[in-house]
């Protein structure tokens, strides 16, 4: 706590600012937000009329307040509305202090300055506090708690260099091309690096499965858990030049077997490794978390534990995601279509259809093409506005070109949790078992009437 001084001699401030009559106080509130000020009128008729003491401070904060301070004089706090408790605690005597006989503790006019942290409600929800609490509901375990904890702390540092990335020299390519013949850039290569090892550290890892791998790796025997991770980890990372918004897609499945090998198995490395392969090719049904980290504007981490869909924005001020939208619910019906309309001459006639319909309806408003080329991007417009995401099959790419395990499912489970579809245009995408790690997808995801609306033109065909 600094003082400021107001109607004192220049010796006064001097020997003041000087720490001859600072207080040490520290302040820990319940729920207050602006300014605390401590009145000392001084008992010296050379000295100052009055010395204010400021604080600056921040709710949430839980505890008491305490002071150290002067004389044996009892200090009472209270007053304001938003101090809940009335409480008077008894000062002991420094000796390095003039007598006072009264501190008062009043509430100053609330502080504009910037910086000053505003929380819808009472007290924010972060996402550590949120995960707790989902622990001790009993939606997740404690094993849990820490893989989606290390996500969270990798999409941060993910954020910090995709924001960095013209000034540290990461935009452009790195010089190599990944499994799908696709040229990584130089932040897709710093991305997956990251992801994996957060989640390999933290020791609840069996298997982790990355779309810029060639094939999925085992977790070191010292670190090994009973989990599955897969993810992308930058997806859209095409637009990063463009500085056009990118993301992180994560899903995690529980692990079918323990893939740890005693020293007494004859199979070959290969071969053992093969069969816990089968843990990655799981259907989108047995996820048990999925999300997303989208880097655009702001930092937005999206996440379903299977009940209900949450947004949490990143606070770069506290360096925590803060729950900003809670149980995200899309639409039922949307007005928008999101597609890559330029390869519509080499759609199935069934998609050319059902496009040229939303543009030219028999009644009704006409849909709006909103496209980004960032799935993440794309999908978490859909998620709030309503309407339908779609990359279809077609002449040059028969299955799509989304990957089924680090794309499809987990968005697909996402979608289905905040009450929209996810289907190929036949059947339900978290139906589909995958055959092999990078197998590719038609997708279509969205609004439910708007899903359903495209199945019912498949089914005509």
């Amino acid at each position: 706590v600094h003082p400021s001084i107001t109607s004192c001699k220049k010796e006064r401030v001097d020997s003041v600012n000087k720490g001859k009559r600072n207080m040490d106080a520290t302040f820990v509130l319940n729920a207050a937000a602006g300014s605390v000020t401590l009145s000392v009128p001084s008992t010296r008729s050379n000295a100052c009329a009055k010395a204010t003491y400021s604080a600056k401070v921040r709710k949430p904060f839980v505890g008491l307040r305490s002071f150290n301070a002067i004389d044996g004089v009892s200090v009472s706090v209270g007053g304001a509305a938003q101090f809940k408790n009335r409480m008077t605690k008894t000062l002991s005597r420094s000796s390095s202090i003039p007598s006072v006989p009264e501190i008062s503790m009043v509430q100053a006019a609330p502080s504009k300055s910037k910086t000053d942290i505003q929380f819808p409600g009472d007290e924010p929800i972060t996402l550590t506090r949120y995960l707790l609490l989902e622990q001790k509901k009993g939606t997740i375990g404690y094993d849990m708690d820490i893989l989606l904890g290390s996500i969270a702390t990798a999409c941060k540092t993910i954020a910090s260099q995709v924001h960095r990335a013209g000034i540290m020299n990461l935009v452009g390519l790195a010089g190599a091309t990944n499994v799908q013949g696709e040229e990584q850039k130089k932040l897709d290569v710093i991305a997956n690096d990251c992801i994996k090892n957060s989640l390999r550290l933290t020791g609840r890892m069996g298997i982790i499965a990355s779309e810029e791998e060639d094939e999925p790796v085992l977790v070191d025997e010292d670190f090994a858990g009973n989990y599955v991770a897969v993810f992308d980890p930058l997806d859209g990372s095409s637009n990063i030049d463009a500085s056009i918004s990118t993301g992180t897609i994560f899903g995690i499945y529980k692990q079918v077997k323990q893939c740890v090998f005693d020293d007494g198995s004859v199979a070959p490395m290969s071969e053992r490794e093969a069969s816990c392969m089968v843990d990655v090719l799981q259907p989108g049904s047995n996820l048990v978390a999925a999300g997303y980290c989208m880097y655009s504007s702001s930092t937005m981490m999206v996440l379903s534990l299977g009940e209900g869909v949450n947004g949490f924005t990143l606070d770069p001020l506290i360096g925590e995601f803060v729950l900003t939208h809670p149980n995200i619910r899309i639409p039922e019906k949307g007005t928008i279509y999101s597609f890559n309309e330029g390869n519509s001459d080499n759609w199935d006639k069934a998609l050319q259809t059902y496009v040229k319909d939303l543009k030219n309806p028999a009644s009704g408003k006409p849909y709006s093409l909103r496209y980004i080329g960032s799935m993440v991007g794309d999908i978490h417009r859909t998620l709030l506005y309503g309407g339908i995401f779609g990359y279809p099959a077609d002449k040059k790419n028969p299955n799509g070109k989304l990957r089924l395990l680090y794309e499809c499912a987990p968005m697909g489970f996402i979608m289905e949790q905040a009450g929209g579809l996810a289907s190929t245009g036949t059947e339900r995408i978290l139906h589909v078992k995958p055959e092999k790690v990078h197998q590719r997808l038609p997708t279509f995801l969205g609004s439910k009437l708007d899903v359903e609306l495209l199945e019912s033109y498949y089914k005509k065909v």
